[in-house]
């Protein structure tokens, strides 16, 4: 029952996400987006899911993580695509108002953020390390993009891991 942000994202391309108003843009780096904005401020978790919904019909939820990680993501306008959706699911937007009150769901105008990452090399091939199946991993790390650690002998996605008790070893090269 806190307010959550629904925003795009441009991450492997545009996306619609959600999240606590405190983890902006926590949760926007975590996966890994080089431009986000803020595109709605509602009253609650449920009534941002529901307004995800009406944005699904018209943008993808999910991000493309392989993409993702070969570093090559065009440049979007968010401005001007957070203005497109806006108007797409204005009828759905009316709708949850009506329903939930006029106060619920606000439309924002706030800035959007523009997101580096410390990548020396990104990977042509995108490899996986699985803990779960090979518990020793090696590699040189190229990078972080995101939950990634991008390592020269493959990716491993650290927060699928949380929880593991992990051991680093440092060598000289």
């Amino acid at each position: 029952m806190i307010e959550h942000v629904v925003y795009l994202a441009n991450s492997s391309g545009l996306k619609v996400g959600i999240t606590r108003g405190s983890q902006v843009p926590t949760r926007w780096i975590d996966q890994g987006a080089v431009d986000a904005i803020p595109m709605l401020r509602v009253a609650t978790r449920y009534l941002s899911g529901l307004v995800e919904v009406a944005c699904k019909a018209h943008v993808a939820d999910r991000t493309n993580w392989r993409a993702m990680l070969k570093g090559d993501v065009a440049e979007l306008d968010l401005a001007q695509e957070r203005k497109r959706i806006l108007a797409l699911i204005a009828d759905d937007i009316a709708a949850l108002r009506e329903e939930h009150g006029q106060d619920a769901i606000r439309e924002v105008d706030e800035q959007g953020l523009g997101l580096s990452y410390p990548v020396h090399t990104w990977p042509e091939k995108i490899k996986t390390h699985n803990l779960d199946k090979a518990p020793e991993v090696e590699g040189v790390l190229e990078g972080i993009k995101g939950q990634y650690l991008i390592l020269d002998t493959g990716v491993i996605n650290i927060r699928k891991f949380t929880g593991y008790e992990v051991r680093f070893r440092v060598m000289d090269a």
